[in-house]
């Protein structure tokens, strides 16, 4: 559980400044960021959780936390597809907590 604080700092750090904030549920924080940890041992490198990933880093190059499509789901949404990043809006519920659409074309 250490690494997943530290994890949980680090990003923190990086992230707020740009205007995202992590989810106020720390719970669903946390199993994020546990998927994203998993994600990095099996892959080498920390994909989206909410995806599937291909185990290619050029494939899944578009969906390595934080995403492409993070900013614009954040500024229409106030919250990323899985509901990792959010801006400060959406944790203090001064706007809805609206479904968040897959903007990532199917792969195939």
């Amino acid at each position: 559980m250490k690494d997943l604080e530290e994890l949980n700092e680090a990003l923190r750090k990086v992230q707020e400044p740009k205007g995202y904030f992590f989810n106020q549920d720390k719970t669903r924080v946390m199993e994020l960021l546990e998927a994203l940890r998993t994600n990095k041992e099996r892959y080498g490198y920390m994909s989206c959780p909410c995806r599937l990933a291909a185990g290619d880093r050029e494939a899944d190059q578009d969906i390595i936390c934080p995403c492409v499509y993070r900013e614009a789901d954040v500024r229409e949404y106030g919250s990323c597809y899985c509901n990792l990043y959010v801006s400060q809006e959406w944790n203090e519920e001064k706007i809805p907590h609206a479904y968040v659409p897959e903007r990532r074309e199917p792969q195939g």
